[in-house]
């Protein structure tokens, strides 16, 4: 081989060398991680699979759902936060993970959440029912709910999310509202905890999501008295709005959204906002959502994503410092 040769193939290398790596490391080349911090069958593993399938056909790679619960959340964002920041590993949480967590858990946490946890954005909001067991217990509207508990104080016992989280909160406020006392039942499984707690009866109420209850609300398990939503769902144009019942602003709308390490590429970032956005509007994905009473809304944009997580947070502060719960219970 003459040296014409190998300068020429040299040259060719270092032209070609480029071209391939471009086109290697095209935003998603390999399959990503979706993050959950709950087991399967709850909001935010339902929420990351349905947007995950169509991600899939959109981008071109799977969208792997991982589920890694504990420590209200920590473990998941960790673990997140510490992954390469190439858009490989992604978070999906909620209100109470990524909202209160880092609140009230700020000590807790080995990482600095504010400045390493970026939004993508928002994916969907969750409509909850405040829900009663119909095991043995014949209440049937929030006013009767009220009577019984001030009849019988500190009796009546209400499941949640884990100590802390929105639905442990919301109980807390409504409790406060009422003026009555009742038993807090915290169960770390999340959702399909609660609901079984409500199932057996070993917990009588509850604020819990509608994308989980409505088999066991028509199989008579478990009774809605309230719903906490901007209106009625056309579903279940029987039970009252909170806010009907006497309770306005108290209870959370329950979102779930989508995060990444905060040293994520803005290309990378940019191509899953509108992946996110491309697979919102899919009649499969709006269905799906629809079949468990769910409104998808998406961030405006990047940056809304980033202001409205901070203005969540920001909010979070001002009820946990009005609102005080003793986080070792």
């Amino acid at each position: 081989m003459t040296r014409l040769t190998l300068a020429l193939l040299s040259v060719l290398g270092l032209i070609a060398g480029p071209l391939t790596a471009g086109a290697q490391d095209k935003y998603p080349s390999k399959p990503v991680r979706i993050i959950v911090p709950y087991g399967p069958g709850g909001a935010t593993d339902i929420t990351s699979r349905i947007f995950g399938d169509q991600l899939k056909n959109i981008l071109g790679q799977a969208f792997v759902v991982e589920s890694k619960p504990g420590a209200f959340g920590i473990i998941g964002i960790e673990e997140m936060a510490r992954a390469k920041p190439d858009g490989y590993t992604l978070f999906v949480g909620n209100v109470s993970t990524n909202a209160i967590t880092p609140v009230i858990y700020e000590k807790k946490f080995s990482i600095n959440f504010e400045k390493e946890v970026l939004s993508v954005s928002r994916l969907a909001i969750y409509p909850s029912f405040l829900m009663v067991t119909t095991a043995n217990f014949d209440v049937k509207s929030v006013k009767e709910l009220v009577d019984l508990a001030k009849k019988e104080p500190g009796k009546i016992r209400y499941s949640s999310a884990g100590v802390g989280s929105f639905p442990h909160y919301d109980m807390e406020v409504f409790a406060r509202r009422a003026g009555v006392t009742m038993n807090h039942i915290p169960n770390k499984a999340g959702a399909s905890g609660m609901l079984s707690d409500l199932v057996v009866g070993d917990a009588q109420v509850a604020v819990i999501n509608s994308a989980t209850t409505a088999a066991m609300i028509k199989a008579g398990k478990m009774r809605p008295i309230a719903v906490i939503a901007e209106k009625r769902l056309t579903e279940f144009p029987d039970v009252p709005t909170l806010a009907e019942a006497g309770f306005p602003n108290v209870g959370t709308l329950h979102w779930q959204s989508m995060f990444a390490p905060a040293q994520t590429p803005k290309d990378v970032l940019a191509t899953l906002y509108k992946g996110l956005q491309d697979a919102s509007k899919v009649p499969a994905l709006q269905e799906a959502f629809a079949k468990q009473l769910v409104s998808v809304k998406l961030s405006d944009s990047l940056d809304e994503a980033q202001t409205w997580l901070k203005g969540e947070i920001a909010n979070w502060k001002k009820i946990t410092a009005e609102v005080k719960i003793d986080l070792n219970e």
